[in-house]
């Protein structure tokens, strides 16, 4: 079983940038997809970004150009370099990792005020 934490989120002025990290209590180099997912209250969970093993990415479109994900299987964290940040990016964000199993963090709460 494979524990993962998120940190840095917070509180930014829009134009702001934060850096959440996802540090996994294992090996992530089986996971052969891991992503970012964020929700804001009273809506439903949505992808933001994910990254398969190979480096691949993906993201959402109300982030392209703006936030970056990245893995590093050697330090087994995943990291969203999220920059320009908006009001409308406030949410709590959640870190995922498939294998042959589903994990999810506990999130982090991001909130971008005007």
């Amino acid at each position: 079983q494979v524990q993962l934490v998120e940190s840095g989120g917070g509180l930014v002025q829009a134009g702001g940038s934060l850096r959440l990290s996802c540090a996994a209590s294992g090996s992530i180099a089986s996971f052969y997809r891991m992503g970012w997912y964020r929700q804001a209250p009273g809506k439903q969970r949505e992808l933001v970004a994910r990254i398969t093993s190979g480096g691949s990415t993906d993201y959402a479109d109300f982030v392209k150009g703006r936030f970056t994900i990245s893995r590093d299987n050697a330090k087994n964290t995943l990291s969203l370099q999220m920059n320009s940040l908006k009001p409308e990016d406030t949410a709590v964000y959640y870190c995922n990792a498939v294998s042959e199993w589903n994990y999810w963090g506990q999130g982090t709460q991001v909130t971008v005020s005007s």
